[in-house]
C-alpha cells in the first residue's frame, strides 16, 4: 500500500450496516401499518426479501407491498415513500468497527466515499451516522448523474483528488458495482464480503478480500 494516497469507501454494506438499518426500518414500518395483526413475522420477512438487499427500486417495492400485504386501510404510495425517506434514514447504523476504521485511515490517507442512490437518502444516512466531515470527498450517484459500475463516477473521484488511478484504493461489497467498476477505472480494490456473492463474470481480482472491517487495520 506504499503507493496509495486515497482510500475510497462504498456506503451501504460497507460503512453503513445496511441489513441492520433496513431491518430496524421494517420493524417500525410494520408497527405503524399492521397493528391489527398478531403475527407479523411473515410480513417482515417478505418485505426484506422483496427489497433485494436494497437493489429493488423503492417505487417498485412499495407498489408490490401495496398489492401483496394485508392492509387494514391501504395508504397511498406517496405516504409510504415519505415514511421510508424519514424512518429509513432515522434508523441508519454503522457497520461494526466502521468508525474506528475511518479514524485510523484518516491518519494516513485522503478519504472518499462513492455511493449509488438518491441525494436525500444517502446524505441523510451519512448525516445520521455523523460521518460527513470525516471524508474529504463524497459522491452520490444522483448528483453525479452516473452510477456505479460506470467507470466515470470513479474517475470523478480520481480527478477531484488530483491523483493517478493506481494511487487510489476502493473498498466495497458489490463485485460488479464496486470491484469491477473501480478496477476498470485503474484503482486498487478490496472486496468486503458481506451479502453479495462473488460473480464469475467479474474479471477484476481484488487486491484483498475481507470479512470484517477490523481486517483493514492490518492492510492499510
Amino acid at each position: 500500500m506504499n503507493n496509495i494516497q486515497a482510500v475510497i469507501f462504498d456506503l451501504d454494506n460497507t460503512i453503513l450496516d445496511r441489513k441492520s438499518t433496513f431491518n430496524r426500518f421494517v420493524i417500525s414500518f410494520v408497527r405503524r401499518y399492521f397493528q391489527h395483526l398478531e403475527d407479523t413475522e411473515h410480513i417482515m420477512n417478505r418485505i426484506i426479501y422483496l427489497d433485494q438487499d436494497g437493489y429493488k427500486d423503492k417505487d417498485e417495492l412499495f407498489s408490490e407491498l401495496l398489492e401483496e400485504l394485508p392492509w387494514a386501510m391501504k395508504p397511498g404510495i406517496t405516504e409510504l415513500l415519505d415514511y421510508y425517506r424519514v424512518n429509513y434514514v432515522a434508523n441508519a447504523s454503522l457497520m461494526e468497527y466502521a468508525y474506528e476504521t475511518i479514524t485510523y485511515a484518516r491518519q494516513k490517507y485522503k478519504l472518499g466515499l462513492i455511493t449509488n442512490g438518491r441525494n436525500a437518502i444517502q446524505y441523510g444516512k451519512i448525516d445520521q451516522l455523523g460521518i460527513r466531515h470525516d471524508f474529504d470527498l463524497i459522491i452520490v450517484s444522483e448528483e453525479a448523474g452516473i452510477k456505479k459500475p460506470n467507470v466515470k463516477i470513479f474517475e470523478m473521484a480520481i480527478e477531484k483528488f488530483d491523483l493517478r488511478p493506481e494511487q487510489c484504493l476502493y473498498i466495497g461489497d458489490h463485485p460488479i458495482n464496486d470491484i469491477e467498476g473501480a478496477g476498470r477505472a485503474g484503482m486498487e480494490t478490496i472486496w468486503f464480503e458481506v451479502n453479495q456473492p462473488w460473480r464469475e463474470e467479474v474479471k477484476i481480482s481484488p487486491k484483498h478480500t475481507i470479512k470484517h472491517l477490523r481486517e483493514l487495520v492490518g492492510i492499510l
